[in-house]
């Protein structure tokens, strides 16, 4: 499944939040990422139809195992890209705000290129 970036995102910031919080809701991803409530409503429901997240009935947001699956290998592509970029002397934010872009564009095959070029196991 090709996702956008933006589902991609959606899906990394459940993810993220999930790991600070027992119970996540739309509201804390509307928080989180800045956006409306009736447009991340929107994706939620989107990403439901997609079989990527649970809502249940009490309104809390679940990955689904297909969703955690993406959502995870986003966020660790995030924190390797990061952590890669810092070793190479560019700044905390700027490497933070790159990762970001690049973790959404970059191919398997790139990315394991590079995991591999660093000696990091994946």
């Amino acid at each position: 499944m090709n996702l956008g970036e933006s589902q991609e995102m959606y899906l990394e910031t459940l993810y993220i939040i999930s790991l600070q919080q027992t119970e996540v809701r739309s509201v804390d991803l509307a928080n989180t990422m800045g956006f409306s409530r009736p447009s991340v409503s929107r994706a939620v429901n989107n990403l439901k139809t997609d079989g990527l997240i649970a809502i249940q009935s009490d309104n809390t947001l679940l990955l689904t195992e297909k969703g955690l699956h993406i959502a995870q290998k986003v966020y660790d592509r995030h924190i390797t890209l990061k952590n890669i970029l810092i070793e190479m002397g560019v700044s905390e934010e700027t490497a933070d705000e790159d990762a970001c872009r690049i973790e959404h564009v970059i191919s398997d095959e790139s990315f394991d290129a590079i995991c591999s070029h660093f000696g990091i196991q994946k």
